[in-house]
């Protein structure tokens, strides 16, 4: 009787091998699907006119709201307003205090304050 149960063993082994085949093979296929490319969001690309403590740091024409994050950043960068120690904080100076409300700001949080001042 112990012959038989090995037997059927073996049999169904043979079963499982078929089907996983069949599997490899449904993949291969799905891979060759062409991709198509992502169309940028026209949101990010719209002009909005700062408030009048935006503009006194980047300027008062419209500008979309990416421009606006670099120009700000290029400000802080160039009056060298990133913290020594912890260079994720921003101290800020006369102006960014005006903006911020705050002695020290995350840099996580500038484009938070920038929706406040962006119109």
């Amino acid at each position: 009787m112990a012959t038989k149960k090995t037997a059927k063993k073996a049999s169904t082994t043979k079963k499982k091998a078929v089907g996983t085949k069949k599997k490899a093979t449904a993949k291969k296929a799905t891979k060759k699907k062409a991709t198509t490319k992502r169309k940028p969001n026209a949101a990010f690309m719209k002009p909005l006119t700062p408030s009048a403590t935006l503009a006194s740091i980047i300027g008062d024409k419209a500008v979309p709201r990416t421009e606006a994050v670099k120009r700000l950043w290029l400000y802080i960068k160039k009056h060298d307003l990133q913290d020594k120690k912890n260079r994720r904080m921003i101290n800020t100076d006369e102006k960014l205090h005006k903006l911020f409300g705050e002695k020290q700001v995350s840099m996580f949080d500038v484009a938070k304050a920038l929706k406040k001042h962006l119109k």
